[in-house]
């Protein structure tokens, strides 16, 4: 693998820009204005695989956006590496926010990233980096050194929580066999620190409605008299934590896993600043579940948050009048144990119960997964560390992250294979938000380290 530096700097330029054309496409699978921008993306990343050099690549159909599926299989008696990302991205929203236009990709250098980021929407979630699979394996291959095989599954619904992956493996289990699944969809603590997800909360995603009278009222006419659904929603969601700032969901934590003091105070060295972390974010204080630290609240407990709520007028000027009616969508992050399905039921429950007779509330599920858990004593997790240590000079830190990728869980359970999460971003790229990026040096530094990964996981099968 040692021609792997000198590949890189041959190929620098084209892999960033190949990575920037991807970019372009806006794949957004929550609006159906760009389906065929999802369809073309798709076969985008099908290209990709041949130019790479997979023996074989499809785009295979589903009842949503297809997956991706392509293989280089050089022995069937060696181990199999089943990489998996997604080319969907989320909506860019708000626009106004952006620097520059999300889906015109540009280098710029920041103060974290001094070789300069690539910022566009999926810069780095997770086109930059299922895209670092590709090019390591297009390396291994060209060179004749993939020392075992390859298969990639890359779909298009991760961002809308991928309801056509289940059938998709129930159907396809021979296909995707493997002995270990490569995930670069998480992040490190640092490129001075590196770290290995072990991992990841499950969620709970539902959309609430409150219905107060049968049209918009005028609000001098029956303000003070009729039901306000806004100020109801504001209270029963208000409700839903208490002074601790502990969910008050009945039977919400029966079933959280209890970290030890030991395991907490392991998880505790990893690095931490918690006032770069406060400047980074420009806020004055965190704020989270008491008795617990930052690093604890966003890695190991569960969470309820509000991600978008709005009813009644919202343009310019003024508009007297009490809704009709008033929505927000909520989030739970869970914690291994937590059954989401359970969560979205005792949820639902609850949150009809706070409200009052003069309203009518209804919850609708969205999607949802389980929490994963990853063991480190695995061969697939040691050459991971090895490759990073490799790569990077030290070895990584196993940490737990706030991120859900729900599909995790199903792959354990389908294909009955463990996942390894080896990502490059950082907490810093703003994936999710306005001007998402995703640093050059990162996405090298990916390409270089994932060849190593196949080295040693194929010494420690052989």
């Amino acid at each position: 693998m040692e021609d792997i530096n000198n590949y890189i700097h041959s190929n620098k330029d084209r892999f960033i820009n190949e990575l920037i054309e991807l970019l372009k496409l806006p794949s957004i699978s929550a609006d159906t204005a760009y389906s065929h921008d999802v369809l073309e993306t798709a076969k985008a990343v099908e290209k990709s695989l041949i130019d790479a050099g997979c023996d074989n690549a499809e785009i295979c159909e589903t009842k949503g956006y297809p997956v991706v599926y392509a293989d280089k299989i050089i022995d069937p008696n060696l181990p199999t590496v089943l990489v998996y990302g997604h080319y969907d991205v989320q909506p860019p929203d708000p626009m106004n926010l952006w620097d520059s236009p999300p889906f015109e990709p540009v280098i710029k250098k920041t103060e974290k990233h001094p070789d300069g980021a690539i910022f566009a929407r999926g810069a780095c979630d997770d086109k930059g980096q299922f895209f670092m699979h590709v090019k390591a394996v297009e390396f291994m291959i060209k060179n004749n050194q993939l020392p075992c095989n390859v298969k990639f599954m890359i779909e298009g619904e991760e961002e809308v929580g991928s309801d056509s992956l289940a059938g998709f493996l129930d159907a396809n289990k021979e296909k995707l066999k493997n002995d270990i699944i490569l995930i670069s969809d998480t992040g490190m603590i640092s490129n001075q620190n590196p770290s290995i997800t072990t991992g990841l909360r499950g969620l709970s995603y539902v959309e609430v409605e409150v219905t107060g009278a049968n049209r918009d009222l005028h609000s001098g006419i029956y303000g003070g008299a009729a039901p306000n659904p806004i100020n109801v929603l504001a209270k029963m969601i208000a409700a839903l934590h208490d002074e601790n700032n502990h969910i008050t969901i009945p039977g919400f934590y029966d079933k959280v896993e209890i970290i030890s003091d030991e395991e907490r105070a392991e998880m505790a060295k990893a690095p931490f600043d918690l006032e770069e972390y406060k400047k980074a974010l420009d806020i004055g204080d965190v704020h989270g579940e008491k008795g617990y630290t930052t690093t604890e609240r966003f890695g190991i407990r569960p969470t309820l948050d509000v991600n978008g709520i709005w009813g009644g007028y919202t343009g310019e000027g003024a508009k007297t009048v009490i809704a009709s009616k008033a929505y927000a969508k909520i989030s739970m992050r869970l914690v291994p144990n937590q059954d989401w399905h359970e969560i979205t039921d005792l949820f639902t429950k609850h949150f009809i119960s706070l409200a009052p007779k003069s309203v009518k509330v209804k919850v609708t599920p969205h999607h949802g997964g389980q929490a994963y858990v990853t063991p480190i004593d695995s061969d697939g997790y040691q050459a991971a560390a090895k490759a990073i240590e490799k790569t990077f000079g030290k070895s990584p830190v196993p940490q737990r992250t706030g991120g859900s990728i729900p599909i995790v869980a199903l792959f354990e359970k389908v294909l009955e294979s463990k996942t390894i999460l080896l990502g490059f971003g950082l907490d810093s790229d703003a994936i999710h938000s306005p001007n998402e990026h995703f640093g050059v040096w990162n996405f090298l530094k990916g390409i270089e380290t994932i060849p190593y990964f196949y080295q040693y996981y194929a010494e420690m099968k052989a």
